[in-house]
């Protein structure tokens, strides 16, 4: 059984994603606390862990590419590392392109998603940093089976789907989102293109929302204007 995928968001009230174009907090509030709240709210949804695409995993890649000694055992099953009781922290990479140089991400476990089609010498330096892995189908892109691996071999229960856009947006068309936690920072970006929550890369007639519907349950007004909205995703009547 796959985990739990509640998308955790903080936005501007437009929906946009880079809190160094949105409009400062009004005079006498402090400038952060979207972001404390961030974490403190996240801390509250009790999930195993958290899940990005390749972008945002960067920065928490340090390493470089390099030469492996053998490694013992097929490479090409599922590697369950040492988690060693920590959270996850799991980067959607279908391609292989990050090289970690260590075994977490801010302190949680890392587990890539990949491609089959990855070489045997990038699983064997994952191997080395002591990072987890799995396969996505040959090309990475088969979420279903990527999330049925997680929940399963890993046992992971629940996990927080923290973007980008384009990653939130490939998980909204496959269906996969059960719950949407969102923090709407008081203040506006205001132009066009600039990544928002969701940006699912389709056609100009695709509807990757289609078939859905939101049910809310619960609006929380946090310190500093912030308010936290969420909802259930739930099949279209």
């Amino acid at each position: 059984m796959r985990p739990k995928i509640i998308c955790h968001m903080v936005s501007s009230i437009d929906g946009r994603l880079l809190p160094g174009r949105w409009t400062p907090p009004a005079a006498g509030i402090a400038p952060g606390w979207e972001h404390r709240h961030y974490e403190a709210v996240a801390a509250r949804l009790d999930a195993d862990g958290w899940m990005v695409g390749r972008k945002s995993m960067q920065d928490f890649a340090s390493g470089t590419e390099r030469a492996t000694v053998g490694v013992a055992g097929n490479l090409r099953e599922t590697y369950v590392a040492d988690r060693k009781g920590r959270d996850v922290a799991v980067g959607i990479d279908p391609h292989g392109r990050l090289h970690y140089g260590q075994d977490n991400a801010g302190g949680d476990h890392i587990i890539a998603v990949l491609g089959q089609h990855v070489s045997d010498a990038y699983l064997a330096e994952l191997r080395e940093d002591g990072v987890s892995y799995l396969f996505a189908g040959k090309d990475g892109t088969d979420l279903h089976e990527a999330m049925r691996v997680l929940g399963e071999p890993f046992g992971i229960k629940t996990i927080l789907l923290e973007g980008g856009g384009i990653t939130n947006g490939t998980f909204l068309k496959a269906g996969l989102i059960d719950e949407i936690s969102l923090l709407v920072y008081p203040g506006i970006d205001g132009l066009a293109g600039v990544p928002s929550i969701f940006e699912f890369l389709g056609a100009a007639d695709d509807r990757p929302a289609a078939g859905k519907a939101l049910r809310h349950f619960g609006t929380e007004t946090l310190e500093g204007g912030v308010v936290w909205l969420r909802y259930k995703v739930e099949a279209a009547a």
